[in-house]
C-alpha cells in the first residue's frame, strides 16, 4: 500500500476545502477544529529547512466526518490542486486581538500562528484582514465588517487606516495631518480623534478593501 507524503496529504486538504467552496481555516471550523488547524503556517516547510507538521490523524477524522469523504476518496484528492481561479487567502484577526505580540513584524506585515484566514482579492503582498467587533466604528464600519490592510501600500492624509502603537494598541482611524513630530488620526463612528507622537507609532497601513 502506497503511503502519502507530507505535501501530498496537505494537496488533498486544499483540494476538499476547494471542491466544498471554502478557505482550509472555514473547513476546520465545520469539523469543530481549532480554525487554524489546516492554516499553511501549521504545515512547516520542509524544503526550507523547516520541521514539517502533519495533521493528527483525530484531526484527519473529524475532516472526513463533517464532509462525509471517504478516505480513498480523500487519497485521490492528492493528484488534484486546488482550481486557479480560487481567491488567495489572507490571515484574518479580530481588531480587539490584534494587539497581542508576535501578530506582526516591525513593517506592520502579519507573522507568527494565531491567524484565520480568508479568501481575498490579490492586492499585494503583506495583506491582512482585521475583523470590526462591536460598534464604535459605526457606521462607517459594522461589527463583522472585515478591513484588508496593505502594509505595503503607502497611506496618504485622507486614508482609512490601521495603526499599532508600541503599546500594543490598534487604531482604525481616518489619517489626518502628518508632521515631522506627530500623526493625527481622525475618528471614525464612535471613536475619537487621536494625537500621536513619532515615537509612539509602530506602523500605520492603509485599508485598501471591505468586506461586509
Amino acid at each position: 500500500m502506497a503511503t502519502l507524503s507530507h505535501g501530498e496529504i496537505w494537496r488533498a486538504i486544499d483540494a476538499l476545502a476547494a471542491r466544498f467552496d471554502m478557505t482550509p481555516s472555514a473547513m476546520a471550523r465545520m469539523a469543530g477544529l481549532d480554525p487554524t488547524s489546516f492554516n499553511r503556517s501549521k504545515r512547516g516547510s520542509p524544503e526550507g529547512g523547516g520541521h514539517a507538521r502533519w495533521p493528527s490523524t483525530e484531526s484527519l477524522a473529524k475532516l472526513l466526518e463533517a464532509t462525509g469523504v471517504n478516505f480513498s476518496e480523500f487519497a485521490a484528492l492528492t493528484e488534484h490542486a486546488p482550481p486557479a481561479g480560487r481567491p488567495k487567502g489572507a490571515p484574518l484577526i479580530g481588531l480587539s486581538e490584534a494587539g497581542r505580540e508576535g501578530l506582526f513584524d516591525a513593517a506592520g506585515r502579519p507573522v507568527g500562528s494565531g491567524w484565520d484566514e480568508i479568501p481575498a482579492p490579490d492586492l499585494g503582498q503583506g495583506l491582512f484582514a482585521l475583523e470590526v467587533t462591536g460598534d464604535s466604528l459605526a457606521p462607517v464600519y459594522r461589527n463583522g465588517d472585515r478591513l484588508l490592510v496593505s502594509p505595503t501600500v503607502e497611506p496618504r492624509r485622507g486614508d482609512r487606516v490601521a495603526a499599532r502603537t508600541h503599546a500594543g494598541e490598534v487604531l482604525v482611524r481616518e489619517l489626518g495631518r502628518v508632521t515631522a513630530r506627530a500623526i493625527e488620526l481622525v475618528g471614525l463612528g464612535r471613536s475619537g480623534d487621536r494625537l500621536l507622537s513619532r515615537d509612539e507609532v509602530a506602523w500605520i497601513a492603509r485599508i485598501v478593501w471591505v468586506s461586509q
